[in-house]
């Protein structure tokens, strides 16, 4: 079995995959000072949960944007699991071509994503990922990573709605009934879950206007991205798995290395 691990600024989602089929997903909280042992114990009890042994684990693959946790998580997994574990950086093949200015600024995650896409849904597309921040990757038919736009993250904005107005309270961020709200909440959550389609679909349009790739197919995923992807018809494709089966493809790609 193979052990995918994706480090986000949130959190640390795992995923075990028996060939191709991913036979379970684990999250867990990623600001959080761990040792090795809390990383291990936490993790085979995660896997025993769901009747997964560590010693079936034979081989771990990690894609990582938090460099501060990556010292005792990869050092639990060689004391726990017996692996070196894969980390997805610079030199790995991925079958992608970045053409940035410095490729090495791309974020792992993003890199993923993009293999994903890619792989499972052609180009050229368009990624978007949903998470601490919103990114937009395009990747062209020739597997370019070629462009990439970040904004901040629906829960940042809605963090700095209630953390800098002093009389707007935390909310959960849900579509409200209606836009036409009646007080503080509603009001809130409009603003956020509708001012971020417009946000997205903005975007999207912008893209394929400057690209001129009209027929870009738009893929999605992250967190709180099925909130979006169900309110507009831009997006075509939500994968709430889609980093994870990025990471087995790689994986894939490099595993005759090892």
């Amino acid at each position: 079995m193979l052990l995918v691990i994706d480090v986000g600024n949130t959190n640390i989602t795992l995923g075990v995959f028996r060939e191709k089929e991913l036979m379970g997903t684990y999250r867990m909280t990623t600001r959080m000072s761990r040792t090795s042992d809390e990383y291990g114990i936490l993790m085979c009890n995660m896997l025993e949960y769901r009747g997964i042994s560590r010693h079936e684990i034979e081989d771990v693959i990690i894609s990582s944007v938090v460099p501060d946790v990556m010292h005792s998580l990869s050092s639990s997994i060689i004391k726990y699991f017996d692996i070196k574990p894969i980390h997805v950086g610079p030199g790995t093949k991925t079958g992608i071509r970045v053409s940035a200015v410095n490729p090495k600024e791309i974020g792992a995650d993003r890199i993923v994503d993009a293999v994903a896409a890619y792989s499972l849904y052609g180009g050229p597309v368009l990624v978007l990922d949903f998470g601490t921040a919103t990114t937009y990757d395009l990747i062209t038919e020739d597997g370019s990573f070629v462009a990439g736009i970040t904004s901040p993250g629906i829960e940042i904005s809605a963090r700095a709605l209630w953390e800098d107005a002093a009389k707007l309270p935390k909310i959960t961020i849900e579509k409200p009934v209606s836009i036409l709200a009646k007080e503080t909440i509603t009001s809130m959550q409009a603003g956020l879950v509708y001012g971020y389609i417009g946000q997205t679909e903005y975007i999207i349009k912008k893209v394929k206007e400057e690209s001129g790739l009209i027929n870009l197919k738009v893929v999605a995923t992250g967190g709180l991205g099925k909130i979006i992807a169900d309110e507009t018809d831009m997006i075509d494709i939500y994968d709430t798995q889609l980093t994870l089966k990025g990471l087995e493809i790689i994986y894939e790609k490099t595993k005759k290395d090892r």
